[in-house]
């Protein structure tokens, strides 16, 4: 029976997926040994440094990781950088398919003035600052003014948007990471605006994130009624009406009217604004915004303008994908047909498609690109795979070193009162694997 070597990159949803569908796949006439790659020494990707800590729901999707790392045909290898400790060419040339499932990670900009003013972030930096990624734990994060500003209308917008306005000691109990923590109970900010470009009818948030807003105990969410009545009547006029749409709509009509606590923190979300500049001497003190209205599906420019004094403003309006050597990217995302990037290299998830959908669209995602890569394979390589191609002495965290680190936060998180501690230094996760 022919056993294909496969090389997956990235240690996330997609990488997980993809490696659960080649396991699935498996019959009489074929078997596959999958090899992910990851360069963090943590996998789950995005389950663990972009799932916001106060939805510890969304995170149980990793037992279903582990319950596929489990399996006899699959090997971790984290702390292992593509373009870095490996080549691309040479894992094409050692394995019958390689699978980038490297994500999205960099921030798109908005492209105005006054962007690169300190104090002007990307979510691409502050989620994974508060959620304890090795890269980011130096990421200045001023919290001293009384507002802050979100740009974007989806569900990273809102992350960003809560946790800046959520009452910190509601994150006691969470593995948000300690110095965000630390920080975020020292913040000044009382006011957090998430400002979106278009109508509420075309915002991308999801119903179940917006119902969540007014359990927030500390905090009074507001959405302005005129806008959602105005949305109400452009979804009538709509021949089709998704119920997606219909269950966002509603839930935002329930905030809009939803009875207010009166407590000092507010979270407001306002559409149909474009930000035109960020003003400041030197750091981030003012953001100018154009009004705009729906006329005949369209968002069109008022020629009116409102400005929002603050300190802090965080864009989450999109990511794109990283370039390395071999890779061509095209807006945002890795160069692919239906997922096949060149020769035996495919990509999934975000690098496929770009920064859409929930963590579950990367399942069937995964599924399709695995069909196709079974239906073009050829006869199997006769190669070593990775550790041919790993310098001598590299340590690589493989799963039983990854269940030390995991084993290791959640004792210290059982002791803490939380899911988990984790553990922030490059070096010592490396030293929690070996121990």
């Amino acid at each position: 029976m022919p056993t294909y070597k496969i090389a997956i990159v990235g240690a996330g949803p997609a990488g997980y997926f993809t490696a659960q569908a080649f396991q699935k796949a498996q019959s009489d006439d074929r078997s596959f040994a999958i090899d992910m790659i990851e360069r963090l020494p943590t996998p789950w990707g995005l389950v663990r440094s972009g799932v916001a800590p106060d939805h510890p729901k969304i995170k149980t999707v990793s037992k279903v990781f582990e319950k596929i790392a489990k399996e006899p045909n699959f090997r971790l290898f984290a702390n292992v950088e593509l373009g870095k400790d490996v080549s691309l060419k040479d894992l094409r040339d050692q394995y019958d398919v390689v699978v980038l499932a490297t994500g999205a990670s960099k921030g798109r900009k908005l492209g105005i003035p006054g962007e690169e003013l300190k104090n002007s972030l990307s979510a691409a930096e502050f989620v994974p600052w508060y959620n304890a990624h090795p890269d980011y734990v130096d990421v200045e994060v001023d919290l001293s003014s009384d507002t802050a500003v979100v740009i974007g209308a989806g569900n990273v917008a809102m992350d960003v948007a809560r946790i800046l306005a959520i009452d910190p000691s509601e994150l006691d109990s969470t593995d948000v990471a300690e110095h965000a923590l630390i920080k975020l109970k020292q913040s000044n900010i009382r006011t957090v605006i998430i400002c979106g470009r278009r109508g509420p009818e075309h915002a991308a948030f999801t119903a179940p994130e917006l119902r969540d807003l007014p359990k927030l105990e500390n905090t009074d969410v507001f959405i302005d009624p005129k806008q959602i009545t105005e949305a109400i009547k452009h979804i009538e006029e709509m021949d089709d009406v998704e119920k997606d749409l219909k269950n966002n709509i509603e839930a935002m009509k329930t905030i809009a009217e939803h009875e207010k606590k009166g407590v000092p923190r507010k979270l407001e979300i306002k559409f149909l604004s474009t930000p035109l500049e960020i003003k400041g001497s030197g750091k981030v003190e003012e953001i100018v915004f154009q009004k705009n209205k729906v006329k005949n599906g369209k968002v069109v420019a008022t020629g009116e303008t409102f400005s929002v004094k603050t300190g802090l403003v965080i864009t989450a309006i999109g990511y794109n994908s990283i370039e390395y050597p071999g890779i061509s990217i095209e807006n945002g995302q890795i160069t692919n047909i239906a997922g096949h990037v060149e020769h035996n290299v495919y990509a999934v998830g975000w690098a496929k498609r770009g920064p859409t959908g929930v963590i579950g669209t990367n399942k069937s995602d995964s599924n399709d690109v695995v069909d196709l890569i079974i239906e073009n394979l050829k006869e199997p390589k006769t190669s070593e795979g990775i550790t041919g191609l790993l310098k001598s002495g590299h340590e690589v965290i493989d799963q039983i070193a990854w269940e030390k680190i995991n084993a290791s936060e959640v004792i210290s998180g059982e002791i803490a009162g939380k899911p988990r501690v984790k553990e922030v230094d490059w070096k010592q996760l490396i030293s929690l694997g070996r121990s």
